[in-house]
């Protein structure tokens, strides 16, 4: 295996840093939308399914591009929100942070909503008999009883974002050492005629770290099955 330089161990940290980032923000909200798809009935409930599922089927360079769109110069956010901030995110290490949170949320929403499906309805019906508030029984019944979701839609999620590629380089670019990630450093080495063992040995580390992440997420699993 060749000795990695300072980029490929950028390139490895980066993925790293960008798939937690982007697993820890989108946690909070894909609880919310969960809990709101599972047990709200509400207008509009079907079309936002639809939204929260479609980047399962579009194309991440269709993801990337619209991005792009959005949060570039030019683009609604961008113009309007992000630059009278002085904020810029576009061919930064957060626009990879946005994609992979996009191009995940759905796998991590549709593992919360199967773990909250799972749930016994009566321990709600009952909590709520004894005067315990909607929030009170989201916290002492629906979050302890949706870990297992939680826990494997995150590292579903994590393990998304560490393959990410479309997405990422049409709104991070790949610069190396700033927004290179494990799958562009391999696209590169790929490309050149002399980086065949360079990407074959990412794509190892790659390997590695992924069979890593699900077994200690079947450790957990298997964790919390003992402890039930």
């Amino acid at each position: 295996m060749p000795e990695f330089t300072s980029a490929e161990y950028a390139a490895i940290f980066l993925s790293l840093k960008v798939s937690i980032v982007a697993t820890l923000l989108s946690l909070p909200f894909g609880f919310v939308l969960a809990y709101m798809m599972t047990y709200r009935q509400f207008r509009g409930k079907v079309a936002l399914d639809v939204i929260v599922n479609l980047p399962l089927t579009l194309p991440p360079v269709v993801i990337g591009y619209i991005l792009l769109i959005l949060l570039g110069q030019k683009g609604f956010i961008g113009q309007h929100l992000l630059q009278p901030l002085g904020i810029k995110l576009i061919f930064t290490w957060k626009a990879a942070v946005i994609a992979t949170a996009v191009v995940g949320f759905p796998l991590l929403v549709r593992s919360i909503r199967i773990g909250m499906e799972t749930i016994d309805q009566g321990l709600i019906q009952a909590s709520r008999t004894l005067g315990a508030g909607w929030f009170d029984s989201m916290m002492t019944i629906i979050l302890p009883l949706s870990l297992r979701g939680i826990i494997a839609g995150s590292a579903l999620m994590f393990a998304r974002g560490l393959g990410e590629f479309g997405a990422t380089i049409i709104v991070a670019g790949n610069m190396p050492g700033v927004t290179q990630t494990i799958p562009l450093a391999i696209y590169e080495y790929a490309s050149s005629p002399s980086g065949d063992s360079m990407a074959m040995a990412l794509c190892v580390v790659s390997v590695v770290i992924s069979v890593a992440v699900l077994l200690f997420h079947e450790f957990l699993t298997r964790r919390m099955i003992k402890v039930d």
